[in-house]
């Protein structure tokens, strides 16, 4: 990921200001992997109140703690599939390409929203289409979306869009586009 310039395209993305640095969130990064989503967001906003990592895989869960321990954070680690964890809703949800591979978008938006606080908000991440995607689509079998059908997902399932965000060069240009979005009321 960061050969690729997702880390930096991250830092990017969550650089742009959004009135909440790191001490006044609690986070979860779900389908975590390596964490570089999680660690582009204590590189912008500093050490959250708590981090947890939501990550199937016990071999990523594990490469993503290593990953925040060396920033000096003990995270909170969930061996589970988006919507299979239980816990207290917070402020800050990143998701980084985890919908793409959920069998219903719309459920799994619906299950990050039940992960935030009324006005918390959604740092997703997502696939676009482009024909870098199909090289990544041999591998992963994921989906991608048009700028209009993840908008129109990301509202029926009660967020507010606060910003697109468009990733201005490398990999990430081609393959991704950002979106912030705040959890209805």
């Amino acid at each position: 990921m960061r050969t690729l310039g997702y880390y930096d395209g991250y830092l990017g993305f969550l650089s742009e200001p959004q009135g909440m640095t790191g001490r006044d969130a609690c986070i979860v990064d779900v389908g975590a992997g390596t964490a570089a989503f999680s660690e582009a967001w204590v590189a912008i906003n500093g050490i959250p109140i708590q981090t947890t990592l939501i990550e199937p895989s016990p071999a990523m869960l594990e490469s993503g703690r290593a990953a925040l321990r060396r920033r000096g954070i003990e995270p909170r680690t969930v061996q589970a599939f988006l919507g299979e964890a239980v816990l207290e809703p917070c402020e800050v949800v990143l998701a980084a390409h985890v919908i793409e591979h959920c069998p219903d978008p719309l459920v799994a938006l619906r299950q990050m929203r039940d992960l935030l606080l009324p006005g918390g908000r959604l740092y997703l991440v997502v696939s676009k289409p482009h024909w870098c995607n199909v090289i990544i689509w041999l591998q992963w079998r994921h989906r991608t979306f048009q700028k209009n059908e993840i908008m129109g997902l990301i509202q029926e399932a009660s967020f507010e869009i606060d910003r697109i965000y468009d990733f201005p060069s490398g990999p990430p240009s081609r393959t991704s586009r950002g979106i912030v979005a705040r959890r209805a009321n």
